[in-house]
């Protein structure tokens, strides 16, 4: 997967603007950071992301939560779900995120993503340090158990083609920032965990 598939890049320029990255961080009094969940469906991921986004809200941070289901609604409208399909819905979330990193957020990004060049093409499109692979892995049974939104039960039926996890692979990361099972971790203390992570970071500041 490549994150730029125009063939006519080469006389585009990117614009360099008299507000910087880290002038909007000085404002924000954050560092801006993409925090990538990444798991099977049902793992956990919105809900997770979703939390943690309440509790920097709470301590004033500046954020933006990137749900799966929400920007097929219009970002990503009209795409499927073949690998051809998957790789643009991410190459289009990741520019977004990359842009919304430029604008000094913390961006929290909730997709599947099952393959690691996916991924990876992500990361790379970023600033060193900039992406935090946030690993929810939460077990496929668990997440079967689960089954929110019935997803599971109609893959098994062979209703819905290229499901992650039972007709399609998921490739879980090798070594992601932080690594979470909601299946044995409460929603507390996953927030907790990847709270004290973004600390140490120095990319919010710990609690007085």
């Amino acid at each position: 997967m490549t994150l730029n598939t125009n063939s006519q890049t080469n006389n585009i320029v990117w614009q360099q603007h008299a507000v910087s990255r880290s002038d909007r961080e000085a404002q924000k009094q954050q560092q801006a950071v993409v925090l990538w969940f990444t798991g099977l469906s049902g793992a956990g991921k919105s809900t997770v992301a979703g939390a943690l986004e309440q509790a920097l809200l709470q301590r004033g941070a500046h954020t933006y939560l990137l749900d799966g289901d929400n920007v097929r609604h219009g970002l990503c409208a009209g795409l499927g779900f073949s690998e051809a399909d998957r790789n643009e819905n991410l190459r289009r979330v990741g520019a977004v995120a990359g842009l919304m990193l430029d604008a000094g957020l913390i961006v929290l990004s909730a997709f599947v993503s099952p393959l690691r060049n996916q991924r990876d093409a992500i990361r790379a499109s970023l600033p060193a340090g900039r992406f935090i692979e946030v690993h929810v892995a939460t077990s496929l049974d668990v997440c079967e158990q689960r089954d929110v939104k019935g997803l599971y039960q109609k893959a098994r039926r062979g209703e819905i083609a290229n499901f992650t996890g039972i007709s399609d692979p998921y490739e879980a990361p090798l070594q992601p920032e932080i690594s979470l099972d909601t299946g044995v971790l409460s929603l507390d203390d996953s927030v907790q965990q990847l709270l004290k992570l973004l600390e140490q970071r120095g990319i919010i500041q710990p609690q007085a």
